[in-house]
């Protein structure tokens, strides 16, 4: 009778045990089943610009200067064809919404010939401008908007190493190696491409950490801490081109220093016709609470706010 009691005790614990265990394991259950499903927000609708603003040198903001920039089959085309000569008409399109934390991906092509005027290391160049300053907020003759760019290069006729993928800074500087590099242009490692191929490209974004550029699978540059750059020049640094590119320095110079968080995105236009397709964006910020229905598991900055229960 003993080892009767005794056996049904120990199975009333081991009953208690595993009801607690579960009971554990069900408050820690991912609840979105779709957690590692990657939710991309396309920037392109494939049909019109809606969701696009643009601003060109000299201009007022969203014309489309003499039709620069068209959506046409299932692309963001830059094109010259309304154009008798280049003259300094720079022109970037914003996608209206500003991201933090983010993954961009995208192809891009050059095709044809660049149009007179346009300055020789224009040629077959071109970029996508991250944590952007808005397209309302450059100023009338601005020619680059404050910006980190992922510079679009191709390859020349002379053959020479042209890599693409490259980080210039109008009106930023980046952090590598521990130290501010206060090169304008700082070149990838990536190979360089010829004709009018299409090639594919990323960008890994996290906030005013980091930033991570890839080609065709290749990582080819690392930097940290974009930031606004300084008016004085120092033994290492000329000071940024402000007057020249039209951004105003009573605005940006109490911003010296200031870590990028955040920006818009914008594609270029100065000079050689360019395509863009496949534009989307992953968000890496979100809900970072496996209990919560729009958890993802990707997500790198937490925003509890935004969790649904």
């Amino acid at each position: 009778m003993k080892n009767t009691k005794l056996n049904f005790y120990n199975y009333l614990l081991l009953l208690m045990f595993t009801v607690v265990v579960f009971s554990c394991k069900s408050n820690k259950e991912i609840v979105n089943k779709t957690a590692n499903t990657e939710e991309w927000i396309s920037l392109f609708n494939g049909k019109d610009l809606t969701g696009w603003d643009m601003k060109f040198t000299g201009e007022e903001l969203n014309k489309n200067y003499k039709n620069t920039v068209v959506a046409e089959d299932n692309m963001i085309r830059i094109k010259y064809d309304e154009y008798k000569e280049f003259n300094d008409n720079f022109g970037h399109i914003y996608y209206n919404k500003p991201f933090s934390y983010y993954k961009l991906s995208f192809d891009y092509r050059f095709t044809g010939e660049q149009l007179k005027g346009g300055a020789t290391s224009n040629h077959r160049n071109s970029g996508i401008m991250l944590h952007s300053q808005s397209a309302a907020s450059n100023e009338f003759n601005q020619k680059f908007p404050v910006s980190v760019e992922l510079q679009l290069l191709g390859g020349l006729e002379d053959k020479k190493a042209r890599p693409t993928a490259n980080v210039c800074t109008p009106g930023t500087v980046v952090v590598m190696g521990n130290k501010v590099n206060y090169k304008h242009c700082i070149p990838s490692s990536s190979k360089t491409y010829y004709g009018d191929q299409w090639v594919h490209a990323e960008a890994i974004v996290l906030g005013g950490e980091s930033m991570v550029f890839i080609v065709e699978n290749d990582t080819v540059l690392k930097f940290e801490k974009p930031q606004i750059g300084s008016l004085e020049k120092n033994k290492y640094y000329r000071g940024e081109n402000w007057k020249n590119w039209g951004i105003n320095k009573k605005a940006w110079s109490a911003k010296t220093g200031d870590v990028l968080k955040e920006g818009y995105i914008a594609l270029q236009a100065e000079s050689h016709p360019v395509d863009f397709k496949n534009l989307k964006v992953l968000d890496l910020c979100g809900c970072k609470d496996p209990k919560a229905k729009n958890f993802k598991s990707y997500y790198v900055k937490d925003k509890p706010k935004s969790c649904i229960y």
